[in-house]
């Protein structure tokens, strides 16, 4: 008798899950539900529609189950943060020649969409938007714009109230994230020892809390730098109706496009240098030096990961298709190597990367508990693509895969001596 594509489906699975060393129900389109491990599940996967199986066995790409997962092909019910450590199991999986053939014939009879299939609109790629030259200042344009101008109401619904989309600063792991990024903001100030009356430029400046912050606590003359319209027209509004217009200023600007020289005391730069490529990682802070008054500081904080180069992965195709065109990463000592070679000296690197896998928390849960409002100004794909990257970004965090950390630095034509010997007092 010839088998349906729902026993089909159940062969491959029981094969696939076979020793599963955690808990995983999997419930297929017509209702059938297949247990693995011990104990109650712990989450169930919802397959919706048998292509997807068909799909992942014929082109053996592990993307195509988070594409499956934005389009709607496959739910998760339980806890997304267990969900996404099945990936662990399925990079382990061991197959044989036999099994390997077997799984291919199979895939051929599981076929066409199911009547029940619950399809979110297609998600965008960045590819699918228009050509790009990666990292050049049109291809940057149209790479920010990819990411930060889906719309600022969205980011509003899980970002904190002063709408800062990098890591928060946590000095007890109960702050709160309003809390959390406060302490980010006045970390930062002192780290750089800002003083009144000196000026700050901010690269990347988002939506402006970092500026806006040094302005008022710290009587600083701020500038920021963005590509993003969005967070431009934000950061205007909110500097005029908190009168700092004369004190804070912002431009809808490249970095390379940044002229003169020692123009500041202090420069900032927080979760931008991820966008600007290896390649023009000295031109980058070549340029920081340059405008850098001798002796100024220049704080850095940025992704890194645990290994060298920005080589071709499941994770690297992810980010860049869907979530960060231009983005590549490092090793942090690679990065200090370069910051190195454009001549400045490395005064304090911190890691912070148990702060980013808690920042991520709190942005899922947040995001999860205004799903409704989310998906009233979002498609439902871009929706699922934020809770799902954001939840496996805070697992590779907690991991150790990649990290985030504070790079302060100093020009080496002249020396800051007015600093203090030690760093005791950012930690007392």
């Amino acid at each position: 008798m010839e088998l349906t594509a729902s026993a089909r489906a159940r062969q491959i699975l029981q094969r696939v899950f076979r020793g599963y060393p955690g808990s995983l129900a999997v419930r297929l389109w017509d209702g059938v539900t297949l247990s693995f491990g011990a104990g109650a599940p712990e989450v169930t996967l919802i397959v919706h529609e048998p292509r997807l199986l068909r799909n992942l066995i014929l082109f053996r790409d592990p993307l195509r189950l988070a594409e499956a997962y934005f389009q709607g092909w496959l739910d998760v019910e339980g806890d997304l943060y267990t969900a996404l450590k099945m990936r662990d199991h399925l990079q382990t999986l061991n197959l044989s020649v036999f099994e390997k053939a077997d799984f291919l014939f199979a895939a051929l009879f599981i076929g066409g969409a199911s009547a029940s299939v619950h399809a979110a609109p297609a998600l965008r790629s960045f590819q699918t938007v228009r050509p790009w030259r990666a990292h050049s200042k049109g291809g940057s344009r149209e790479a920010i714009a990819f990411h930060y101008d889906v719309s600022n109401a969205f980011y509003r619904l899980w970002l904190d109230e002063q709408m800062i989309y990098s890591c928060a600063y946590f000095e007890t792991p109960d702050d709160s994230l309003d809390q959390a990024q406060c302490n980010k903001l006045d970390h930062i100030c002192r780290k750089l020892r800002l003083k009144p009356g000196e000026r700050l430029l901010d690269i990347g400046c988002g939506w402006g809390a970092l500026i806006r912050w040094a302005a008022k606590h710290y009587g600083v003359q701020a500038h920021g730098i963005t590509l993003s319209r969005n967070q431009y027209d934000y950061a205007l509004e909110n500097i005029r109706d908190e009168g700092l217009h004369d004190r804070v200023t912002v431009e809808l600007r490249d970095y390379r496009e940044l002229q003169g020289e020692a123009r500041y005391d202090k420069i900032a730069s927080v979760g931008m240098f991820e966008h600007v490529g290896l390649k023009n990682l000295p031109r980058y802070f070549d340029l920081a030096r340059r405008l850098l008054r001798p002796g100024g500081l220049f704080l850095n904080q940025g992704i890194t990961q645990d290994r060298e180069g920005w080589g071709e992965s499941v994770g690297t195709r992810f980010i860049n298709r869907y979530v960060f065109p231009d983005g590549e990463l490092d090793t942090v000592g690679n990065v200090q190597r370069v910051m190195e070679h454009a001549g400045f000296e490395i005064l304090d690197v911190e890691a912070l990367r148990r702060h980013y896998a808690l920042t991520l928390r709190h942005w899922v849960e947040r995001l999860e508990s205004r799903k409704a409002e989310a998906q009233s100004l979002v498609p439902e794909s871009i929706y699922r693509l934020w809770r799902l990257y954001m939840a496996a970004c805070a697992l590779q965090f907690e991991q150790g895969t990649i990290g985030v950390y504070q790079i302060l630095a100093a020009t080496r034509d002249g020396s800051p001596d007015r600093l203090r010997l030690t760093w005791r007092d950012l930690y007392d």
